[in-house]
């Protein structure tokens, strides 16, 4: 069964696209172009992988179901960073502003999982058969 999405579906996955390539955009970019001689190691790495999440995004706008495998990168690394990471500190009391701060932005993961075309993942990422790991030779066919 292949699922077609609605039009309003597809949009919706634009505009997380777009939200990605806007504020994602706008943090990484900010500080990769304005002193990136000042970000410690880190940082560093940290800005540049958003900074080239936001370039990979505005690919989404054109080809968002193609581009999904970024907004599970998305979902993935946000919701580890809120369970691992921010949900740990705040119950012990230890959540700084930067880490609170940091959490208000990561629960936008909301939004991703709302809007995630789920069943159209189930159909096209886990029910799918994979791809071969070699090449078959001539003659031969493959099972089904």
């Amino acid at each position: 069964m292949n699922e077609e999405l609605s039009v309003l579906r597809v949009n919706l996955l634009r505009l997380l696209y777009l939200l990605l390539v806007v504020g994602t955009g706008y943090l990484a970019w900010s500080e990769l172009l304005a002193s990136p001689e000042h970000l410690d190691l880190n940082r560093g790495v940290v800005v540049s992988t958003l900074g080239a999440v936001s370039l990979l995004a505005v690919l989404g706008l054109k080809y968002p179901l193609q581009m999904l495998p970024l907004l599970f990168w998305e979902i993935a690394w946000k919701t580890i960073w809120l369970l691992s990471v921010f949900l740990p500190l705040w119950r012990g009391g230890q959540a700084s502003p930067g880490v609170l701060e940091n959490a208000f932005a990561c629960s936008f993961v909301v939004l991703f999982y709302v809007a995630m075309p789920w069943s159209y993942v189930y159909q096209h990422y886990w029910k799918k058969s994979p791809e071969a790991w070699r090449r078959l030779a001539t003659g031969d066919l493959p099972k089904m």
